[in-house]
């Protein structure tokens, strides 16, 4: 899925290149274009929240920024089922507050999820954002998730939700947010130069053992992190929307990923309960979205030509493929179809070569067919805010379910 955007890189020009020494005031960074902001640290504990006064959540960031220098330290989990309002729940057991910090660089809807997730693993967490009121209304967005999950019974981890919000904390300084960090995930709108600049400060300011990781849906790590002396320990964890219910997580390296952060970083997702897959080599739209794009494309085409409606269409996912792919891969269903992969080929190969061969070019997503998909999709969602939010909440719901039946049927 793609990644959350904000209004940040519209409302800012893309900054130049920053000096080491900040200005006097965020206002004045902003102004001036730079990145750091060198005032005190303001930082703003979750756990202080209820003092605060209840402010409007947004569902997108404004801004993004900088992160983190670490050390990082062992400590020991393992995906499993916690006891919570009768009900037990998928996620990783900690029996204290781990060692280590873990810095999240913008505080929109991804920035988050990732933040209840490192939270739900013991993990301190330093949720960095360039504006104070962001900060806040992220902290009390995240406090009252994570209620209405522990009252559903659908919190993850061992932790008490308390404990686990009293592990996240809000700061408005990169440098003290980076201090003593283990790992960096940067959240921000997906803009290369924007995330270019965010990583070369970074690189800047952190050691050698740090992570620094990017959320982004499809830019190119080859891309991302040119040029950073620090490339070794940079790589891609990218989620898929929403995180906290959808536990994927593709890595993808740049071609100087050391493999250890590979597998640093592949063992920091199991912990918390998330669950990683690697992506030997970068390619565009990485793995999730070139199987995403190539199913839109083929969907897109059968509606524009009249075979099949969009509620329809739909219904195949809903109701056939997607209940079959909730549980095992298109390569396990070949298998499964036939006593085994090399039986389902010599038996479906040619039918599935004429099949393909019919199969048109990349369609052009016309104006007049987005049109009629958007008419069919109203009927069913109109497209207000409003009912839009209810149908959301509504998926997580469905996905909350999901997971727990998934976590009680794996095999073996």
């Amino acid at each position: 899925m793609p990644t959350v955007t904000s209004s940040w890189s519209s409302r800012f020009p893309p900054p130049p290149t920053c000096p080491r020494a900040g200005p006097a005031s965020a206002h004045e960074g902003r102004r001036a274009g730079c990145l750091r902001v060198s005032r005190p640290a303001a930082h703003t504990p979750l756990r202080d929240q209820a003092a605060l006064p209840a402010l409007p959540v947004r569902a997108r960031s404004q801004w993004a920024r900088d992160p983190p220098s670490p050390e990082p330290r062992a400590r020991s989990s393992a995906g499993a089922w916690s006891q919570r309002s009768r009900r037990r729940v998928p996620g990783p057991t900690m029996e204290s507050s781990a060692a280590g910090c873990v810095v999240i660089v913008g505080s929109g809807v991804i920035g988050r999820s990732w933040a209840m997730l490192f939270a739900s693993g013991g993990f301190q967490v330093k949720l960095y954002d360039i504006e104070q009121q962001q900060i806040r209304n992220a902290l009390e967005s995240i406090r009252k998730e994570m209620k209405l999950l522990e009252q559903a019974g659908s919190l993850k981890g061992s932790l008490s939700v308390e404990e686990q919000l009293s592990l996240i904390s809000g700061c408005t300084n990169i440098q003290e947010a980076v201090e003593g960090a283990m790992h960096i995930q940067e959240c921000v709108p997906e803009d290369l130069e924007l995330k270019k600049k965010i990583f070369a400060q970074l690189d800047s300011i952190i050691d050698d053992q740090v992570i620094l990781s990017s959320s982004t849906s499809c830019l190119m790590p080859s891309k991302l992190f040119a040029g950073l002396v620090h490339v070794k320990q940079c790589i891609v964890a990218h989620p898929v929307n929403p995180p906290y219910y959808i536990p994927l997580v593709e890595l993808v390296p740049h071609p100087e990923t050391a493999p250890t952060t590979v597998d640093r970083t592949h063992a920091l997702m199991k912990k918390i309960g998330q669950c990683p897959m690697r992506v030997q080599k970068e390619v565009a739209g990485f793995v999730l979205n070139r199987l995403q794009y190539a199913i839109i494309s083929e969907a897109w085409r059968l509606v524009e030509e009249g075979i099949v409606s969009p509620s329809d269409l739909d219904l195949v996912m809903s109701e056939g493929l997607g209940m079959r792919y909730a549980f095992i891969g298109p390569l396990e269903t070949m298998h499964l179809n036939a006593e085994g992969m090399l039986s389902y080929c010599d038996r479906y190969s040619e039918g599935m070569k004429h099949v393909l061969k019919t199969f048109g070019p990349i369609p052009e997503f016309s104006r007049a067919t987005a049109e009629k998909v958007n008419q069919d999709m109203c009927m069913k969602v109109p497209g207000d805010p409003e009912h839009l939010a209810a149908r959301r909440q509504w998926r997580d719901e469905c996905l909350m379910r999901l997971a727990k039946l998934k976590s009680q049927v794996q095999p073996q």
